[in-house]
């Protein structure tokens, strides 16, 4: 004997038990929360970064430099424009 969902109707008409209507519910809520969290996503802004502004007084440029002159660091680093073997960040 087979039973039907006799809790609600789908909007195709196909009747629903109680699980499916919970389940319709739960989705349509998920749906909704992802729609508010999309909008809010988007509206979302930071201002960019500033250029090389890292706040570290210039030490890491100067560690920079400091690698640059080893030649045991920078022969794993591709030739720049001039030819030469540097690391570039």
């Amino acid at each position: 004997m087979s039973t039907q969902g006799k809790a609600s109707k789908s909007a195709s008409g196909a009747a629903m038990s109680k699980y499916d209507v919970e389940v319709e519910g739960r989705l349509k809520a998920l749906e909704s929360t992802i729609t508010e969290l999309k909008k809010e996503i988007n509206s979302h802004r930071h201002a960019a970064p500033a250029a090389k502004s890292s706040g570290d007084g210039g030490r890491v440029d100067a560690l920079v430099e400091k690698l640059n002159s080893c030649e045991a660091f920078t022969q794993y680093f591709p030739k720049g424009a001039d030819g030469v073997r540097r690391i570039d960040i």
